[in-house]
């Protein structure tokens, strides 16, 4: 594995607003990722490095060192409009070099003390090692803290997200964030068609969230976009090779599933979550944004 530290010129992201997401502003602390995930939908990104989108992509991270730095400056400015910031959209935050860079405490003070509400999407458990100073964040501005969870079965973990805390680790981490007065939404994703998305697969992972106390929870299943299909194909035909051909008949239309699944898939999982009270929307709404985080 190489770290590979740089120097940031800018730490915000715009998102363009055509894109269907409920914020506009993002920060990656780093890119590539060692938890390694085969359907890591961020692997593309590599490859505007010169950078393989498969192994370079879970061993060669770049790390912006200076990123708490930078942020200070573009959060400080009077011309900020202190919209929603986004963290763990791209590549997580709290992987495995947060523990060696320490690269989030800085990020968190420059927004909490500019007052920018901002979200962490995370697998990552070293999250824990930051929750007091997350808390007092929350008591300056908003904070919405988010856990993303794809299934229970530690077999198919093992071989589809080998770089990632187990997931009865992530399942403590939403228990701790709620100890820490925090809101906590989990993100059930990606449901991998044929493999985790059985009614009593659906069932179990969901329940595990509500019982560690999840405030709210959201299913999605696979989306295989370029540079992260091959790797999930391959690791498919590898472990699962029968179902090679299912898939390209799924998704034959693209990165996404067909309709009818993704219907099918809503269908089944909303009675669930309103069973477990998961349903409800994020307590936390962007200013002058109708659509909760998530």
């Amino acid at each position: 594995m190489t770290f590979h530290e740089v120097m940031a010129r800018s730490a915000l992201n715009h998102v363009p607003t055509t894109s269907d997401v409920p914020f506009r502003w993002t920060v990656n602390p780093y890119r590539g990722c060692t938890h390694a995930c085969v359907y890591c939908f961020a692997r593309q990104t590599h490859s505007y490095l010169d950078l393989d989108t498969g192994a370079d992509f879970d061993a060669e991270i770049v790390v912006k060192v200076n990123v708490a730095e930078v942020l200070a400056r573009e959060v400080g400015r009077a011309s900020w409009g202190h919209e929603a910031v986004a963290l763990g959209t791209n590549t997580d935050p709290y992987q495995r070099a947060e523990g060696r860079y320490r690269l989030m405490p800085g990020i968190i003070e420059a927004l909490a003390g500019s007052g920018t509400p901002f979200s962490i999407l995370t697998k990552g458990t070293t999250l824990r090692r930051d929750l007091p100073l997350l808390a007092g964040a929350a008591a300056r501005t908003p904070v919405m803290m988010g856990v993303s969870l794809a299934l229970l079965d530690e077999t198919v973990h093992e071989t589809l997200e080998p770089g990632t805390p187990s997931p009865r680790a992530r399942l403590e981490l939403v228990r701790a964030i709620r100890e820490a007065g925090l809101p906590c939404q989990v993100l059930i994703a990606p449901v991998l068609p044929m493999l985790t998305d059985g009614d009593d697969d659906l069932e179990r992972v969901i329940t595990a969230v509500a019982e560690a106390g999840a405030t709210s929870a959201s299913v999605m299943a696979l989306h295989l976009r370029p540079g992260a299909r091959e790797w999930f194909l391959r690791w498919l035909g590898e472990q699962h090779p029968e179902l090679v051909g299912p898939y390209a008949e799924l998704y034959r239309g693209g990165s996404y599933a067909l309709k009818s699944y993704a219907s099918d898939l809503r269908e089944r999982t909303l009675p669930l979550l309103r069973r477990h009270g998961l349903d409800k929307p994020s307590a936390w709404r962007q200013p002058g944004r109708a659509r909760p985080l998530g």
